[in-house]
């Protein structure tokens, strides 16, 4: 069986020419392409055109789902499971139950970021064809790394190539999947 094409990896040197290379990818318009640094890069989700990540949503949803049961765990056994009128108090108070809500909000938030960060980057991905690269592994040390996929609408071969020659990339390859 043949293997398939994948699309293009490009090595760049510096953090000023990934940044640069970023810009000239999104400006092309491809839509199915990354980035790969040995370190963040400030700015380079902007440059890369992406959009703010959905994240925070998944941890306020745990958040407030961890607040609410917090709540209704107190009530429930205070108020119905467990009555016990302790010095005239009310069988549910707010107050009462504000410690264990508390605590379970920042637990479940952690769950619902970990769960988020899970869903949205598809993990765990145990391969990727980029691995098989051969200058890959400089990638946690001092190399740049430009990758474009060949599912992308505007990817062709020869003219993915030459963006990438025009805009510094060194050590073009094609990658399979």
């Amino acid at each position: 069986m043949p293997a398939k094409n994948y699309g293009l990896i490009a090595m760049f040197d510096t953090p000023a020419e990934i940044f640069h290379a970023a810009e000239a990818v999104r400006d092309a318009g491809y839509k199915f392409w990354d980035v790969i640094t040995p370190f963040p890069i400030h700015g380079m989700d902007r440059a890369m055109g992406m959009r703010r990540s959905s994240v925070p949503r998944f941890s306020l949803a745990g958040g407030i789902l961890g607040f609410a049961t917090g709540m209704v765990m107190i009530w429930w056994v205070g108020a119905w499971n467990f009555k016990l009128t302790v010095g005239g108090k009310p069988l549910f108070s707010p107050l009462f139950a504000f410690p264990i809500s508390y605590e379970l909000t920042i637990l479940f938030t952690a769950f619902g970021t970990i769960i988020g960060l899970f869903l949205l980057n598809r993990l765990p991905m145990h391969y990727h064809a980029v691995m098989k690269q051969p200058h890959f592994q400089r990638a946690t040390d001092d190399r740049f790394f430009v990758v474009i996929e060949a599912r992308d609408p505007l990817y062709d071969p020869a003219a993915t190539k030459a963006l990438l020659e025009k805009i510094g990339g060194r050590e073009i390859a094609e990658l399979e999947d």
